[in-house]
């Protein structure tokens, strides 16, 4: 038996070959219904009408507070705290002490001394470890999610997007939606319940994020769905959920670098065995007995806009070294728009010779919970495919990854290998013959609104 990360690390001979056969199975969303009415018409309602996503279930809460607790943010985070009020959020990204990306999540500002971060868990255990261990003067809660947790959240979690959300909120309010900057908050009252509320967007579109006390939940869903048939809106289902990242551009479950170094030594004896980080399946046709092989830096992954040089934190050293040697514009995250007569023939090969393409399933084709696949240009790897699924409303199957700048340009041709190289013991993963599928180089986002409007008002 082990009692941590470092010792199963050291039990299965390396980090890969910990993850490479783990029998966990894929992190998922849990507790809500894989479909609500059908997962093509919950993604075309999201860029149509309006949609409702359920956020109560597959995401970790993370409460900080305490005189220190805005200095325990600025020593983790790449980003700048300097301009940090009550009633806004912030991305949060932390890195390393040698630069690679642990995680990110959404840092919400509730009043003077407490902060939330909300997501999956990379981030929000790297912050508890440094708020239970780094002598900050905090005491923090967690609400782990409800595949760990057991009963009930603590908090509902709802967003409205689309291009009707701000007239639902106006239908369930009795006001009109109030003209915030992208990720500033403020209360609503719902149903006689005082609901808190995020300016958000997702894909582009506009909408809130909002969330309260469990057990106003169900008067405050009743009054969304009521306000929201009138307009249209539809509720989105597990399986629909993830695919908006392939829209909106946002890269979810990068490795996190902590699996190597002395300096991380310490974190991986704090996670214990069951952690999110000892268990998650890593898959795809990228294999390396090298695990810093899969990690990222924040200029891969189209941080670098936030990065700021005014504090110091975890990495800052490493991120500074990075531009100056020009490692920054190494390489760029894209979308890679899959071949539809490539995918199609996939597809048929299931029925002609048996598992071609048996788990490119839709709308979502992960088999892992970290996912690497080879992109190539004339046999040579030259980038990273990972978040790969369908989009209805592109009409493609779609994938997010990172690439060599010299291929980055929107229109270049490449090759994704899709299937294991070195076949695995993964739960999900039967037997198959490897398929290479041509793809176009696009941008991340994708979609020009979110690639503009959405970011140029992040301010972030």
């Amino acid at each position: 038996m082990v009692k941590n990360l470092e010792e199963a690390i050291a039990k299965a001979g390396g980090p890969v070959q910990l993850m490479w056969e783990s029998q966990q199975a894929p992190s998922v969303v849990p507790r809500v219904a894989q479909e609500l009415r059908n997962w093509r018409d919950e993604q075309l309602a999201w860029r149509r009408t309006a949609v409702l996503y359920d956020q109560c279930h597959h995401m970790a809460d993370l409460n900080i507070k305490g005189p220190d607790a805005l200095k325990l943010i600025s020593d983790l985070a790449i980003n700048s705290v300097a301009n940090f009020p009550v009633d806004m959020a912030k991305q949060f990204v932390a890195v390393n002490h040698d630069g690679y990306v642990i995680g990110d999540n959404i840092l919400f500002h509730l009043e003077e001394d407490e902060f939330q971060a909300v997501g999956i868990p990379t981030s929000i255990n790297w912050m508890q470890f440094h708020a239970e261990t780094g002598g900050y003067d905090v005491r923090v809660w967690r609400d782990d999610n409800s595949a760990v947790r057991q009963g009930d959240p603590v908090n509902y979690r709802y967003q409205i997007q689309g291009p009707g959300a701000m007239d639902i909120i106006k239908e369930v309010t009795g006001e009109e939606a109030p003209k915030l900057k992208f990720f500033y908050m403020t209360r609503f009252n719902i149903a006689g319940k005082v609901v808190r509320a995020l300016r958000h967007g997702m894909a582009g579109e506009p909408g809130f994020e909002i969330w309260g006390p469990w057990e106003d939940r169900e008067a405050v869903h009743s009054a969304i769905l009521e306000a929201g048939e009138k307009h249209g809106m539809v509720q989105v289902g597990a399986r629909a959920y993830h695919t908006n990242a392939l829209e909106s551009g946002w890269l979810p479950r990068p490795l996190p670098a902590i699996y190597s170094g002395d300096k991380m030594k310490a974190y991986r004896e704090w996670l214990d065995e069951k952690a999110y980080e000892t268990t998650a399946p890593l898959g795809g046709s990228f294999y390396s007995e090298n695990v810093e092989d899969y990690y990222f830096t924040p200029y891969d992954l189209d941080y670098g806009r936030i990065v700021a040089f005014d504090h110091d934190f975890i990495g800052r050293e490493a991120l500074e070294k990075m531009v100056a040697e020009g490692r920054d514009k190494a390489r760029e995250k894209v979308t890679f728009v899959w071949n539809g007569d490539d995918v199609g023939a996939a597809y048929a090969s299931m029925f002609k010779q048996g598992p071609g393409a048996k788990f490119i399933n839709l709308p979502m084709s992960l088999y892992d919970t970290f996912h690497f696949d080879r992109i190539e240009v004339d046999g040579k790897i030259v980038g990273l495919s990972t978040w790969t699924g369908y989009s209805a409303n592109e009409r493609a199957m779609l994938s997010l990854g990172v690439i060599d700048a010299a291929f980055a340009k929107p229109g270049t041709e490449v090759v994704l290998i899709w299937g294991e190289d070195k076949p695995s013991s993964k739960l999900q993963v039967e037997d198959h013959v490897q398929v290479k599928i041509r793809a176009t180089v696009q941008s991340a986002p994708l979609v020009t609104k979110a690639r503009t409007d959405y970011r140029s008002n992040a301010g972030l």
